[in-house]
Order: C-alpha cells, then structure tokens, then sequence
C-alpha cells in the first residue's frame, strides 16, 4: 500500500509560513498586493480566481480582482496590464487562463512585467527556469516539488518521468527534476511504447489531462506517482490522470486527486507573490 501524500496538509504549513513573513513585512510597512484579471465568465476560472482571492486574505495579502465582459479587445486587456505593471502597491500580476478564444494569450504573457510574473509563464522567467537561476517557479511544478521534498524523497540518480510537455506543468516539471540531478524522460502524445517508458519510472508525474490514463500495469513496484491531472471521469466525479485503484497498491508514495497537488498550486502562487513583495522592497 502507497503512502499518500497529503497536498492539503503541506500546503497548509506553506500557508502558514507565507503569513508569518507577511506580517513580519507589514510590521515594515510592506504589504504584498495580488491583481487577478479574469475575461469572460468561465465557470472553472472563476472557481479558480475565487479561490485566490480567499487565500490572499488568509494569508494577509492585499488584492485586486478585474472581472472584464468577454467581449474586451486585446488592446483594453494589454492596457490593463501596462496599467497594473505601473502600480506600485501590485507585486504580482495574474491574468486567468484560458482567455477567449478572440485574445491572444502568448502577447498577454509577454506584456506583463516579469517581476511581476508571479504564473512564471513569461519567456524570460521560463528561460531563467532553464538554467536553473529563477525567482519565480511556475505553482503547480514548485508544488509538485515541495509535496516531494515533503516526504524526503531522493531524485539524485532517480529515472523520473514527465508525461506531458506543457509549457505551464510538463516542461518545467522536467527541468525541476533535472536541476536536483534526477535522469528525465518527457513522454507526450506521440511518444512510442509508452507504458515500457513508464514502468522504468522510479519518480512518475502525470499531467497529460485525460482521465484515468495512468493504470497500474505502467507503473513499476514502489515507484512515487504524482497525479498533476484534475479531470471528470464517466460518472463527472473528480478524478486524475491516475487511475488510483490500481496503481496504489503498486505505488511508494502516490498523490491523490482531490486533496493532492491541486491545493499546493495555489500556496506556491502565495510564496511567488510574497517573493515580488520583497524584491519590490529591494529585500531579496
């Protein structure tokens, strides 16, 4: 039987940690301030922006929420941004994705200053991840990272898998585990004999975004799953890339869905905005 990694419980110590250092910067009279802009009304991304805005609060943060009518132009929402780039009391700058489908995301991206990048998705934070001299990590691979140093695990040597090359999870994923020396393998879509490249995997981390996908016939005995994927299964219960009933028996460790690596996404935005408040206050 695996051990299960608990997202809910570790992301409650980075919370903790992430409000101690913030009433410390209060006390200095720095308070962290968070914009999150959101285009149209998608009901998963205003799910997601809800949830920021109450963490901000718990934490102590100061923050914004922009509600644009899906209709804005991508010169009203590039001026949002010029703006939000311009305002001191804002550290960070969180534009939701997706954006509809009229918007150019990629130009959003670019347009937001990277110190202020708290997503880590701009090129410039991206090429810095590359070679291993960042600021900011994108949230979901730094807390896939911090759920793994939770239980004291090696990567030093470790064969690790990465199924998925996203920008925003896969290949950034795979650069975290090469900078702590761990022996990568990206799979994806196209890639040949997948299951073979898998059960060689002592370190295996799904973000593929397709249900179920992972069983337990590709996993190898005492292999670390962790199931990035948040996905609907036959019945519309959440559910992960990981199909949980059968690889668990095989697993060491295993990340379940809900209550895994879901909840460290939104702490590790908390500790990247923290992170801009200090550079801000030239005390990092």
């Amino acid at each position: 039987m695996a051990k299960i990694i608990n997202g809910k419980e570790v992301s409650k110590k980075v919370r903790e940690s992430v409000k101690a250092e913030t009433e410390k910067l209060k006390a200095q009279g720095i308070v962290p301030g968070l914009a999150v802009v959101i285009v149209g009304d998608d009901p998963a991304s205003r799910v997601y922006v809800n949830n920021k805005k109450k963490a901000c609060a718990e934490v102590g943060f100061m923050s914004e929420e922009y509600a644009l009518p899906a209709e804005t132009t991508q010169e009203e929402l590039l001026a949002l941004v010029d703006k939000l780039n311009k305002k001191p009391e804002i550290n960070g700058i969180l534009v939701q994705l997706p954006l509809p489908k009229h918007l150019d995301e990629k130009a959003v991206i670019e347009a937001i200053s990277p110190e202020k990048d708290v997503d880590a998705f701009h090129a410039s934070n991206v090429g810095k991840i590359m070679i291993g001299d960042y600021k900011f990590l994108p949230c979901t691979p730094a807390g896939v990272m911090k759920l793994i140093h939770s239980e004291n695990i090696e990567i030093s040597g470790k064969n690790c898998v990465v199924i998925g090359r996203s920008n925003i999870v896969g290949k950034p994923m795979a650069m975290l585990l090469l900078h702590e020396n761990g022996t990568v393998t990206i799979t994806h879509s196209r890639t040949k004999n997948l299951a073979e490249i898998t059960r060689d995997a002592d370190i295996l981390v799904a973000a593929v975004g397709k249900p179920k996908f992972v069983t337990g016939d590709m996993v190898k005995e005492g292999a670390v799953v962790i199931d990035v994927g948040m996905d609907r299964d036959e019945n519309g219960k959440l559910c992960g890339d990981v199909d949980f009933d059968s690889v668990e028996p095989k697993a060491s460790y295993i990340t379940p869905v809900p209550g895994g690596v879901g909840p460290m996404t939104i702490a590790m935005l908390m500790k990247n905005t923290l992170m801009a408040a200090k550079i801000h206050a030239g005390i990092e």
